[in-house]
C-alpha cells in the first residue's frame, strides 16, 4: 500500500536527521510545496564552524534543559537550517508545508510564521507550548502524526 503523502515526507525526513551533529537529539525538517520539496536542514553547527559531535555539547557542559536557552548552543536547529538553505537558493517557501521530525521550538516556530509555512507535520514532542499557541494564532495548520 502506498503511504500518503505525509507519511512518504516524514519518511524523509527521518532520512535526513542522520546528517545531524548534535549530541543531544537528532532532528530533520524538510519544506514542500505542490508535493515537491523545495529545501532540507537538520540540526547541527552553522557552516565552517565546529560540530558538537567534534567537540562536545556545550548545552550538556552548562547543565541546560531541553527547551531552554536556545541561544547557549552551537547548532542551528533543522528548520531553521531548511528555511535558510531555501532563502540561500532563492526559492519562496510561502505557501509551503514544513515536515519535521519534533515539534518545533517557539523560535522555529516564528521563522515559519513569518516564512509563510501554512501547514507544519511533526511526529515527536518538545517542551514549548508557546510554539504551539504562537502557530494557532497565526492560522498554520499543526498535524501531529
Amino acid at each position: 500500500m502506498r503511504p500518503s503523502w505525509d507519511e512518504y515526507f516524514m519518511d524523509i525526513v527521518d532520512l535526513i536527521k542522520s546528517r545531524s551533529t548534535c549530541i543531544r537529539r537528532q532532528v530533520g525538517a524538510l519544506i514542500v510545496k505542490d508535493k515537491r520539496i523545495l529545501a532540507t536542514g537538520y540540526n547541527g553547527a552553522p557552516t565552517g564552524c565546529k560540530h558538537c559531535s567534534d567537540i562536545g555539547c556545550l548545552r550538556e557542559q552548562l547543565n541546560i534543559p531541553s527547551g531552554q536557552r536556545h541561544e547557549l548552543c552551537r547548532a542551528i536547529h533543522a528548520e531553521q537550517n531548511a528555511i535558510v538553505q531555501a532563502a540561500n537558493s532563492g526559492v519562496s517557501v510561502c505557501g509551503g508545508t514544513l515536515y519535521v521530525t519534533i515539534q518545533p521550538c517557539v523560535l522555529c516556530a516564528k521563522m515559519a510564521i513569518n516564512a509563510g509555512i501554512k501547514k507544519i507535520v511533526f511526529r515527536g514532542d518538545y517542551p514549548d507550548d508557546l510554539s504551539m499557541e504562537l502557530l494557532k494564532e497565526a492560522g498554520i495548520r499543526v498535524v501531529r502524526v
